[in-house]
């Protein structure tokens, strides 16, 4: 299968200029209700979740709650199938065209935000959840699997911020039992949010700041997250990320246990 996305050379300048950029479709119709399917149905099993892999990302994610916003580590080790297919094809070409021909998959996670009470991703930076000892350059693609709006939750950018170190971060809520992450500050009147259509997709780098807001709409918002990067190097200057080693989460415990 051949990749149809070729991004012009304003695309790209714009992002290694402002740290994110946003297409209108990498995929089809068809695929997109494909993909659909599979992943309602991983979601409504909340596979993983023995293993960590599945959990609230934005809640204390304890047995019986509903969680404000689940989500699903490494869906494809669970559905083999979402490795192949049109929207895969574009976003391995597009990663070698951002970040040259060293560009590999490095992973993907399915975020889910319910309807009416999916809770907003706060402002933080991907890289902030990462090994503080390696030097990244890598890009996250969000890809919508129905419109994606301000009411739902598209996905919204501090231009030029992938510039900046990573900056402090602290748990949701200041909560250590809660997994996800939030800056501790930064100037968000800057911020541009990109509505996309289902199918679309946006790509930001690895120290972008970004929010995505709550769902308020009723319908589920989905998105599905692929990782790209080229090979990480080692730090010559130590850091540390200490609001990763605060957190205590019943998804770490329930990884631990897993594994033992």
């Amino acid at each position: 299968m051949e990749p149809t996305v070729h991004l012009s050379q304003d695309q790209i300048d714009f992002y290694h200029q402002k740290g994110y950029l946003e297409l209108e479709s990498i995929s089809t119709p068809e695929e997109i209700l494909w993909m659909q399917g599979i992943y309602d149905s991983l979601f409504t099993a909340k596979t993983g979740r023995e293993e960590g892999n599945q959990f609230d990302l934005g809640g204390t994610d304890e047995e019986g709650t509903e969680a404000v916003l689940p989500q699903i580590l490494n869906p494809t080790k669970y559905a083999p199938e979402l490795k192949d297919g049109l929207f895969r094809v574009n976003a391995a070409s597009i990663a070698r065209q951002l970040l040259g021909a060293e560009a590999k998959w490095g992973g993907d996670h399915a975020i889910f935000k319910p309807a009416r009470i999916g809770a907003a991703t706060p402002w933080h930076q991907d890289e902030a959840y990462w090994n503080p000892m390696m030097e990244y350059s890598s890009f996250s693609l969000w890809l919508p699997l129905q419109p994606a709006t301000l009411d739902n939750g598209c996905m919204q950018f501090i231009p030029n911020s992938q510039l900046l170190e990573v900056l402090p971060h602290h748990c949701i809520n200041n909560d250590p039992r809660i997994h996800g992450l939030e800056v501790d500050f930064a100037d968000v009147s800057s911020a541009v949010a990109c509505p996309l259509p289902a199918g679309g997709c946006t790509i930001h780098h690895n120290r972008t700041l970004h929010y995505a807001g709550p769902n308020l709409s009723n319908i589920p918002r989905r998105a599905l997250i692929l990782g790209f990067g080229v090979p990480a190097t080692e730090r010559a200057l130590r850091r540390a990320f200490p609001w990763n080693d605060l957190k205590q989460t019943p998804r770490e415990a329930r990884a631990k246990a897993s594994a033992s």
